[in-house]
């Protein structure tokens, strides 16, 4: 199935996810105008009056560019703000709603009501098959390697499985940190992909300059998957753990949907803030650079990975 009509006005095949604390709005205007589409998770506009604030400052600034952003909403119990937050964007008409965790049938229908489109984020085939049942307008594969909470299935092996029941918008996610990536996702059968470590360390990015360094100066082996910090599992940087006082390779063990307590206090430093996500495509990041001129090197490393396939092809 062929990409929705709007989204071929990308320069790139890019959704730039939404990072708790780190998607501010000018990450989400240097994303757009650079060609790429830029999202923002609902929750990082507090209170949940200020979402209105949020959405029309950017609609304001995106004028000029192709127009398309998204914003993440957490169809959770836990999530109180989520039936303001879904009104919110329905009287914005927001372009595309990323879905995480529950299954988002309200959130379809509410989209939809407007013209509006919605991806949902999922780690295996069962959530996959749910999600298809509600009517999502696209699949997010968050695979094994992908910062934050992702999965632990290769994309090699939950892709072509989800192909074969689904031929709507797939989105891969999982360690896609240049160009090249973006290609052999395609490749694989995937429509777009979903970039967020990259976009950490980037001068817009609205997270604190060790964390930006950090990502730098760490590679694959230095991220570890644990569920300890959200109760789901995730990667994170183990050198955060480390700067926290803890072991990463001596984690308490906690059952899943549970973070680690110890009678009614919180022993562990909290998840984004203190101990900070990212994907194992972090050991490809060497610089921060501007948006601006990392998507004008992921093009042209896009490209010169199309011309080596070409290639080898012929």
């Amino acid at each position: 199935m062929p990409l929705p009509q709007q989204f071929r006005r990308l320069r790139l095949p890019v959704i730039g996810s939404p990072m708790f604390i780190v998607s501010s709005l000018d990450l989400v205007e240097a994303q757009c105008r650079a060609g790429v589409l830029g999202t923002f998770p609902a929750l990082n506009a507090r209170p949940q009056e200020e979402l209105a604030v949020w959405l029309e400052e950017l609609q304001g600034r995106l004028e000029g560019t192709h127009g398309l952003y998204g914003v993440n909403l957490i169809c959770h119990a836990s999530n109180d703000r989520l039936a303001g937050d879904l009104a919110t964007c329905m009287k914005f008409k927001v372009p595309l709603i990323i879905t995480s965790l529950r299954p988002p049938s309200e959130v379809v229908q509410g989209a939809h009501e407007y013209g509006g489109l919605v991806f949902h984020d999922v780690t295996t085939v069962r959530h996959a098959e749910k999600a298809v049942e509600q009517g999502v307008d696209g699949l997010i594969l968050v695979c094994a390697g992908a910062g934050g909470h992702g999965g632990a299935t290769s994309p090699f092996a939950l892709l072509p499985e989800v192909r074969k029941f689904y031929d709507g918008t797939i989105i891969l996610a999982g360690a896609i940190s240049d160009g090249a990536s973006v290609l052999a996702a395609q490749a694989m059968g995937a429509d777009m992909v979903y970039m967020g470590t990259r976009f950490i360390a980037t001068q817009e990015a609205q997270a604190v300059e060790p964390y930006k360094r950090m990502i730098v100066e760490s590679g694959s082996r230095d991220v570890t998957y644990t569920n300890v910090f959200s109760g789901v599992h995730g990667n994170y940087l183990s050198k955060s753990m480390v700067a926290a006082g803890l072991d990463p390779a001596n984690l308490p063990v906690v059952e899943t949907g549970k973070t680690y307590v110890a009678g009614h206090k919180r022993e562990k430093p909290k998840a984004w803030k203190d101990i900070w996500g990212a994907g194992q495509g972090a050991g490809a990041i060497d610089d921060i650079p501007d948006v601006a001129e990392l998507v004008d090197r992921l093009e042209r490393e896009y490209r010169a990975a199309a011309s080596r396939v070409a290639g080898l092809v012929s």
